[in-house]
């Protein structure tokens, strides 16, 4: 079964930054495709953060663009880098995978909680 177990997250003032990081287990390298993130702020719907198409390309959301940064650490470890925090940067932010052999998989999700 896989698992996404994410780190980092928390409270910042805003300009601040933080580092998330998520690691795979129970899927094979090989398998993966793409790793990413995305949020979800109360009462809106998920949306895309970053994400990393593996072989391929990388995505942002617009609103994150110029201050946030995906690394691919290893296959199965991506890690988002937030700079330039803002109060509208508050969510909860999960990770997320694409394989070739079965569907989406989802991290629990992490708080991300920038003060004014």
């Amino acid at each position: 079964q896989v698992q996404l177990r994410e780190f980092g997250g928390g409270l910042v003032q805003a300009g601040g930054s933080l580092r998330l990081s998520c690691r795979a287990s129970g899927v094979i390298s090989s398998a993966v495709t793409a790793m990413g993130w995305y949020r979800q702020a109360p009462g809106d719907e998920r949306e895309l953060i970053a994400l990393v198409e593996y072989g391929a390309s990388t995505y942002y959301g617009e609103s994150v663009k110029g201050r946030f940064t995906i690394s691919r650490d290893s296959t199965k470890q991506v890690s988002l880098q937030m700079n330039s925090l803002k109060p509208e940067d508050t969510a909860v932010y999960y990770c997320h995978l694409r394989r070739t052999t079965g569907p989406d998989a989802w991290g629990q999700g992490t708080q991300v909680t920038v003060s004014s």
